[in-house]
């Protein structure tokens, strides 16, 4: 019982007056039991509990002993809510063209439709799409994403690129990746690229098939014609640099990295290498 006479509820016991309060209500309430036992004094109260004075006040207003409710939140809901100004038809040509492209979103949308002769914006048309959403008229397509998985394949040497790997001077890390390139219809061939991150240094090489004995065979024309050391090369999880390419740099004492799978961001530089090669 507080200090207004009034019970509050407990799990374990009856209570006088039927309410059940928040948590933040019944803080609320202990503002005014220690605001009445120390002589009505809010600015004390407000600095025991660490509220503003504005607040307290605020609240005070709104207490009522015999309707403890009353220090609850309240929604903040507006009065005024804006009214849908979307005409039926438009609503109905929405329904229809998400129904027939299920994936397709609000931008290519508003294009379909102002083929269509309708000249919406796309704001408007996410609002419909969301209100048939919330109205249940409309569901969203079931996800039907393949992935393939591989199985988790131990590298004995190769290991993910340490945060705190320096690179500093040519030859810290080397990037390499093949590229499929189609001179001729039928004919497919393997560009293996490797480029230096400090000094954009290319080597390339094209082979038949992107084997990993090829990758190692690329190791050798990769040392002579880099000018300088070979220290640390970073690869993708093809299989290409698994096997023998693997064994032959840790023979050679160069560090192997591997990246993360579908993650080709990572291999940025390298990337863009097979773009200027391509054109």
């Amino acid at each position: 019982m507080n200090l207004y006479g009034c019970t509050i509820p407990r799990a374990t016991g009856l209570a006088s007056i039927p309410v059940e309060l928040s948590k933040q209500a019944r803080q609320r309430l202990k503002w005014f039991d220690y605001y009445r036992s120390h002589s009505s004094n809010a600015r004390l109260t407000c600095r025991y509990f660490g509220i503003s004075p504005q607040t307290f006040y605020r609240w005070k207003r709104r207490f009522n002993p015999h309707h403890l409710e009353n220090l609850e939140d309240r929604s903040h809901r507006p009065k005024h809510l804006r009214q849908p100004t979307a005409s039926p038809e438009l609503v109905a040509a929405v329904l229809k063209l998400r129904e027939e492209y299920p994936r397709w979103g609000k931008d290519k949308l508003v294009a379909l439709l102002r083929e269509q002769g309708c000249l919406v914006s796309t704001s408007m048309v996410g609002r419909i799409i969301g209100r048939l959403k919330d109205r249940g008229v409309l569901h969203e397509p079931i996800k039907n994403h393949v992935f393939a998985h591989r199985r988790g394949i131990r590298r004995p040497y190769a290991v993910r690129k340490p945060k705190g790997y320096e690179i500093s001077r040519p030859g810290d890390l080397i990037q390499l990746d093949t590229l499929d390139i189609r001179p001729l219809p039928g004919v497919v061939l393997k560009h293996f690229t490797a480029r230096d991150v400090i000094s954009r240094w290319d080597t390339i090489d094209v082979c038949s098939r992107a084997t990993a004995s090829a990758a190692a065979n690329f190791l050798n024309k990769l040392e002579q014609r880099m000018p300088f050391t070979v220290r640390a090369i970073q690869v993708d999880g093809g299989s290409e640099f698994e096997a023998v390419f693997e064994e032959e740099c840790q023979r050679r004492n160069i560090k192997l990295f591997v990246l993360p799978p579908r993650s080709p961001k990572l291999n940025g530089h390298v990337e863009r290498a097979h773009k200027t090669h391509a054109e």
